[in-house]
């Protein structure tokens, strides 16, 4: 990982106390880092999905949710549903392109192997496409999704 002398990065699983830290990096991670893919409609339709408090809570409950920390601050966060759908992967806008998601990926992909699968599958955003083609996932179709009547694409991708 590049600059490791200066990060002490942990990862530590979340819980329930997480949840409002989790839903603010993922506000800000998507309005920051999605803006050249997607219209500002299509970002407030994807990040209204904080507002189903029930879900994330759900979230946390039943999957595997990894946090990575340097000094007590959360700068990403995957997670794994059913042992090998990356659901979640986030990375704090100001700690991108610092090895931070090529880690939270390597440490969900040895989950999901220690679990028994030998392949992941996501639905990622355009703006992730580009990293998830760098671990080998390959396109399996476009999903045109709706929120807020407003369309979202993003691509259900398999290893």
């Amino acid at each position: 990982m590049r600059n490791s002398k200066k990060m002490d990065l942990k990862f530590r699983q979340a819980n329930l106390n997480d949840l409002e830290e989790i839903q603010e990096l993922f506000v800000e991670t998507i309005k920051s880092t999605c803006k050249n893919e997607y219209n500002k409609q299509q970002i407030d339709a994807w990040v209204s999905s904080v507002e189903n408090k029930e879900r994330w809570k759900s979230i946390l409950a039943n999957q595997y949710f990894l946090i990575a920390e340097i000094n007590n601050k959360m700068v990403g966060y995957g997670s794994l549903e059913n042992g090998n759908y990356l659901d979640f992967m986030y990375v704090h806008k100001d700690f991108l392109r610092k090895g931070i998601a090529n880690l939270i990926f390597e440490k969900l992909k040895a989950k999901s192997l220690e679990l028994g699968f030998e392949k992941l599958t996501s639905d990622v955003s355009k703006t992730a496409r580009p990293f998830f083609e760098t671990k080998g996932f390959k396109v399996i179709r476009e999903n045109k999704n709706m929120m807020k009547d407003v369309e979202i694409i993003n691509y259900h991708m398999s290893q």
